[in-house]
């Protein structure tokens, strides 16, 4: 993991072991010993282990302690150095707190705790060791003095070089590692307990710290008056251009021998005639729906604060388990698309949609965890894992997407109100703005507006180790997401209707799936400005997984715009007067 100053850029996304061999650091009398750990915890990479401290409630105020001596080959000080220079912290755990390092922010001037604290300090480009530990224990007594509480925060690491006796007030020099000659080391370690007045219900505050509160308002009320500009824009073409081109066609004499049509009712015969590749359309859509469904129910999970930073891996955990139970949500829309759009395979899609965004997310995985292996990281996801993790997806999921395939085929698709030609009408040029990938980029820059600034705060706490807790105004942003994404589809696809353009159905899906072209320009950007990645696995990882976020957010504002979209078509012609 990575700490170091807002404004300092991360080096490195490998984690490690505490307790790699290339470390030296002290063990536990008969080895460290692993903790259970949830199936979220070790997909993010989280390895627990006991450790050799010597830690009783309030005994040893302020005692010096040796903790143990270790001899550091040159190699592995070049290896520790390495690290010291990518700014790595060590992240410890204190009755299910981390450890963290008291900052103040300096907006605000309130206390938090930066989780983690450095394995060393890089003054003048010459790493020195922190092998020496200053631990305050902050614990909550009642008034009748009972304890109720404790938790932990390192408040400060200094470096101290090999003495004959323990010593933690004498100043000494910084402790360099030679790379050349074997290096003697000795960790000592200091406690001191300090009473608080933090009840054990509140404890997590300071941790959860949000950096200026006001920008998640600025951002999310700028995003509320874009969805109810769109809103009331797409209202008023609904209503007032709509019903008059409607009041306009049902209108017009019926025993006249020339009827002449104009706009969006020129295409009447064509607007529900079937797009090309239909099965890859319905499949695409049905894994949307399923991700839709598991992003809502874990956000209200969330919300109602099932999903503590104390349950470590629970957000992760939450996910799996939903995108696994909704298998048949995916299978039903799926197949019920595919029914609407003269499909007949039903079997085929019912197996791809089960089948396809599974495996290619496994093979991304498989690929990233390739480099973590390389790299000798923790983070790399064990074979035991992987194959639950293919229990769960074609165990569990596959079949439930089976049986809500069945009950869609079974109900069958979507009636249309207007019937197809026989003969396809002839396309005229479609203005720049309504070419395909033009409308895509256009269109997705309001949902990408209205999510940019919590998607900051996102990225900063998958790749720079940052808590975040906003999970009110991540639910509110994800609705005014989702609202602007049907909107402004909605709008773009009746501007394409009024040029003659029937061919919907794949424009939809890619103009409200446009913000996650912008979400990788925005990642490509984060990567200039906030990260320093130097060995190809660092760079493997984050554009892997750049490369996932962008083709789950393509999925979903791509099926939100698509239902969106086939609504209003069904609702815009079925109002109209047609022989």
């Amino acid at each position: 993991m990575l700490a170091g100053s807002d404004n300092s850029k991360l080096k490195s996304l490998i984690n490690y072991d505490y307790y790699n061999p290339q470390f030296h650091f002290c063990a536990p009398d008969g080895g460290a010993k692993g903790q259970p750990e949830s199936l979220g915890s070790i997909l993010f990479g989280d390895r627990i282990f006991s450790s050799p401290y010597d830690i009783k409630m309030l005994e040893a105020n302020g005692t010096c302690q040796m903790l143990c001596t270790a001899e550091i080959p040159g190699e592995d000080a070049q290896f520790i150095n390495g690290r010291i220079r990518e700014e790595y912290a060590l992240n410890w755990l204190v009755d299910g707190l981390p450890a963290a390092e008291m900052k103040r922010d300096t907006k605000t001037g309130d206390l938090f705790f930066d989780m983690g604290f450095n394995l060393g300090n890089n003054d003048d480009d010459a790493p020195y060791l922190n092998n020496h530990y200053e631990i305050v224990l902050s614990h909550h007594l009642e008034f009748t003095a009972s304890l109720e509480s404790w938790y932990g925060h390192l408040a400060s690491a200094v470096t101290q070089e090999d003495e004959s006796m323990p010593n933690c007030d004498s100043e000494v020099p910084k402790l360099g590692l030679s790379e050349t000659e074997i290096n003697n080391i000795r960790y000592t370690y200091r406690v001191t307990w300090d009473e608080s007045d933090t009840p054990w219900a509140t404890r997590w505050d300071n941790y959860l710290h949000i950096f200026d509160p006001r920008i998640h308002w600025f951002s999310l009320i700028n995003s509320i008056v874009i969805v109810v500009f769109l809103c009331v824009m797409v209202a008023m073409i609904l209503w007032r251009t709509v019903s008059r081109d409607i009041s306009r066609y049902n209108a017009i004499d019926l025993s006249e021998d020339v009827q002449e049509d104009w706009g969006w009712k020129l295409v009447h015969g064509e607007v529900f005639r079937a797009p090309s590749y239909p099965m890859v359309l319905s499949v695409m859509v049905g894994n949307g729906a399923q991700l839709c469904a598991m992003c809502a129910v874990t956000l209200v999970f969330a919300l109602l604060g099932f999903l503590s930073p104390s349950n470590r891996g629970s957000l992760a955990t939450v996910m799996m388990v939903c995108w696994t139970l909704f298998g048949g949500i995916g299978g039903y829309y799926s197949s019920r698309i595919y029914a609407s759009l003269g499909g007949v395979d039903n079997r085929k899609n019912a197996f791809l949609t089960a089948t396809i965004l599974p495996t290619l997310v496994f093979i991304v995985i498989f690929l990233l965890d390739f480099f973590l292996l390389v790299a000798g990281s923790s983070g790399a996801v064990p074979f035991s894992t992987m194959l639950l993790i293919v229990v769960l997806w074609f165990g569990i999921s596959a079949p439930l997407s089976s049986i809500g395939s069945y009950i869609g085929s079974r109900q069958g698709g979507v009636s249309h109100p207007v019937r197809v030609n026989q003969i396809p009408r002839q396309i005229p040029p479609a203005p720049r703005h309504l070419r395909p990938w033009a409308s895509a980029l256009l269109a997705g820059i309001l949902p990408f507006g209205a999510a940019f600034v919590e998607l900051y705060f996102v990225m900063s706490s998958l790749f720079a180790s940052r808590a975040y807790y906003a999970f009110g105004f991540l639910a509110l942003t994800a609705g005014v997401v989702a609202l602007t994404t049907g909107t402004v589809t909605i709008l773009f696809i009746y501007f394409n209707l009024c040029a003659e353009e029937y061919r919907w159905h794949w424009r939809a899906f890619l103009t409200g799936g446009g913000s996650a072209f912008w979400i990788l320009a925005y990642g490509l950007f984060y990567w200039l400005s906030r990260l320093s990645l130097h060995s190809l696995s660092s760079v493997a990882l984050y554009l892997g997984y750049l490369f996932l976020i962008c083709l789950f957010d393509f999925i979903v504002t791509g099926t939100i715009g698509f239902l969106a979209s086939y609504w209003a078509v069904r609702r815009l012609y079925s109002a109209i007067r047609v022989d």
